[in-house]
């Protein structure tokens, strides 16, 4: 996003922090659904993305237009957080989209961190995707962009019933819209990294040959804590073509001292003699 859209983002976050304050977590729950609906109907028109975020409309009449289309259709407190976001200034129809998925998104986690299972749902959502990942199929399925996203939608929710959370499901079906214009899977891996923050963690990823033991995750969370001044959340990932070793990747930081790297350059070595 733009300075300009960022900031009428922000001031729409700084609402829902207020919120949730005061809030029961079925409650934000709610309300995020119907900021995520609200965020589907601008991603269907984009004539009314348009009107909402045009700069020649005073802020209060592109509220009071929302407000004219969705009173009585969604609750009062999505309303008023909507109303907020669309009066602010947006650098682009495109960034106003991004901005009302973000805030939806936002909510659900509020909602899950409210009730205690944020951490449950982040670990959801990053097992979700390794089985997506571990599927050529599946996932081909559910990145399909020739099928609707209420048909995947529906195939994830059977996926995931009885297995997940519902704050789960409907971070799975955003992710499936194209959270912020991502990729499913990369929609997927941003899910778990906000969630991440908002439990004040960094998201390390780890792909080893085999499973580590609760004690060696344990020890490589709490090196990494010291490096980077934060509790870290370790993903891992079992890829027995790495042969031993592990590869550690921390936002853009990658550390790679699996077997197969110092084989491959070994290759490279030889090969240049």
């Amino acid at each position: 996003m733009q300075a300009a859209s960022r900031e009428s983002y922000r001031a729409g976050a700084e609402r829902l922090d207020a919120y949730v304050r005061g809030a029961e977590p079925s409650a934000v729950a709610a309300t995020a659904d119907d900021i995520l609906s609200v965020a589907a109907l601008l991603r269907r028109e984009p004539r009314l993305r348009r009107a909402l975020s045009d700069p020649a409309r005073a802020g209060a009449h592109r509220s009071g237009l929302l407000g004219d289309m969705l009173r009585g259709r969604v609750g009062a407190e999505a309303l008023d957080l909507l109303a907020s976001m669309v009066s602010g200034r947006w650098s682009a129809p495109s960034e106003l989209l991004d901005g009302v998925e973000r805030l939806g998104v936002e909510a659900l986690l509020a909602s899950a961190d409210l009730s205690g299972d944020l951490g449950e749902v982040e670990d959801e959502l990053f097992r979700f995707g390794q089985v997506v990942s571990g599927s050529a199929e599946l996932s081909n399925t559910l990145s399909d962009p020739m099928a609707s996203v209420e048909r995947r939608a529906e195939l994830a929710r059977q996926l995931l019933a009885g297995k997940a959370q519902p704050v789960t499901v409907s971070l799975v079906e955003a992710a499936l819209a194209g959270f912020g214009g991502r990729s499913f899977t990369g929609a997927l891996t941003r899910l778990v990294e906000l969630a991440a923050d908002r439990r004040d963690r960094q998201v390390a990823y780890v792909t080893v040959a085999a499973p580590l033991t609760e004690e060696e995750e344990r020890r490589l969370g709490a090196r990494l804590s010291e490096m980077y001044g934060r509790e870290v959340s370790v993903k891992q990932t079992v890829d027995p073509d790495v042969l031993g070793g592990a590869r550690v990747q921390v936002g853009s930081d990658l550390y790679d001292g699996t077997v197969l790297r110092r084989l491959n350059e070994t290759r490279n070595a030889l090969a240049k003699r």
